[in-house]
């Protein structure tokens, strides 16, 4: 036994080359099809988990794709607001143990405005327990203070103490309207999440509303008309409306129950949404992508598959006086079957083993990358078990491939004898 491997290893030696070539190709269609299935997760946790320990998420009735699209992924526009008595009545539910509110309209370059409280430091939360954190700076004390994200600071070259003028509405880039005459100063940039978080500019819903005075359905009012900024203050500024509103219940227990009641409300039209739901059912939608991904990965394994049953088909031809003389001095049928099986399995194993050299040197390497620039958190080990399986079977797999040159290398050196022709 021990002479057929050693025979197998001077072959394969023998056939430098290839053998590598053949390796490499497993190796990377193994490390893209185990790579594959990585981001895959780190996206779906990333999109599903976008916002956590929020039992409901509420605002006016429409529908509620469009509700989590704009209050979770700043996508898309309210179609109405709610009303502040509405929101305080829910907020003082004894069934309620903590809300956010949320007013969006605005803009700065491209990113978008969020109206909201200290509430949002305190309890939003986004991959199970993370909560918001400051890189720099604090909240928004000040009437006119303003808290970045991440990636607004990055893109823009923004710092602590930076003067911003908000656009009208939502915009890409400079606006037709701009609040000129009212800056918010930076007084905060928020720690990097890979979530819309970091694409967001956050100010106090007092802030949001001073930024408005003297607006009139949406128009700009004239500089004669316009309130001057000295003048307007904190205490005299009324909050009239929001966009929506996050709440936690005190027990699971009783949100599917003040779900029922929000969307029965009489007073107002509205709807509450209990997120986790959704955003599954949201992701389920968008999965085609990832099925054409994980075909292209199959494809790339098979493709592989290909190439070492091509190459230990070829080689045949040149092997047949071997395996002549192998049989000629003694070696059994199921020798010459172990050979090449165990040629074929060397090569799956090999190549796996290169597969998962390269893709731990891939996520150690774009790790910071992903999360920073696409949000993809890749957590968990290196291997989990669905993986091992996977490598076990195709190993299997490889192995069976073996079979067939196997086969034909025993009929070909049981027809030729000792005089094989060339």
């Amino acid at each position: 036994m021990r002479a057929l491997f050693e025979l197998a290893y001077l072959s394969l030696k023998h056939r430098l080359f290839s053998t590598t070539l053949t390796i490499f190709s497993i190796a990377l269609g193994f490390s893209l099809l185990i790579s594959v299935g990585k981001i895959k997760k780190a996206a779906e946790d990333g999109f599903t988990q976008a916002v956590s320990q929020t039992d409901l998420i509420v605002g006016a009735r429409t529908g509620s794709l469009q509700l989590i699209l704009y209050t979770v992924f700043n996508l898309g526009t309210a179609s109405n607001n709610i009303t502040w008595k509405s929101y305080q009545k829910f907020q003082q539910h004894p069934a309620v143990e903590w809300t956010i509110p949320y007013t969006l309209g605005d803009s700065h370059r491209g990113f978008r405005l969020i109206g909201t409280d200290l509430n949002f430091f305190s309890h939003y939360r986004f991959r199970g327990h993370q909560s918001v954190q400051f890189e720099k700076g604090k909240d928004f004390e000040d009437l006119w203070d303003i808290v970045i994200g991440a990636e607004v600071a990055r893109s823009l070259n923004y710092d602590l103490g930076q003067k911003l003028i908000l656009s009208h509405g939502v915009t890409r880039g400079e606006a037709i309207q701009q609040h000129g005459d009212r800056p918010f100063v930076v007084s905060g940039i928020l720690k990097s999440t890979g979530t819309p978080i970091d694409r967001a500019v956050y100010v106090s819903l007092k802030g949001f509303e001073a930024l408005h005075i003297d607006w009139e359905q949406g128009a700009q009012p004239t500089k004669e008309k316009s309130t001057p900024t000295e003048k307007i203050h904190s205490e005299n500024l009324k909050v009239s409306n929001i966009t929506s509103f996050f709440l936690r219940t005190k027990s699971r227990i009783e949100t599917l129950k003040l779900q029922r009641e929000i969307n029965n409300e009489e007073s107002e039209p509205l709807l509450a949404i209990i997120p986790g739901v959704v955003l599954g059912e949201l992701w389920r939608g968008l999965s085609t992508i990832d099925r054409v991904l994980q075909f292209v990965s199959w494809l790339v394994i098979l493709v592989s598959f290909s190439a070492m049953l091509i190459s230990l088909t070829t080689v045949l031809n040149e092997r047949r006086r071997e395996m002549s003389i192998l049989r000629a001095i003694g070696a059994q049928s199921k020798h010459i079957l172990f050979l090449l099986i165990f040629e074929s399995g060397f090569l799956t194993i090999a190549g796996m083993i290169l597969g998962w050299a390269l893709t731990g040197i891939g996520i150690f390497s774009l790790k910071p990358w992903l999360e920073n620039e696409y949000g993809f958190v890749i957590q968990g080990p290196l291997m989990n078990t669905n993986e091992i399986i996977l490598s076990f079977a195709l190993v299997f797999a490889g192995m069976i491939i073996g079979l067939y040159p196997s086969l034909r290398a025993l009929r070909m050196s049981l027809k030729d004898g000792l005089s094989v022709k060339s």
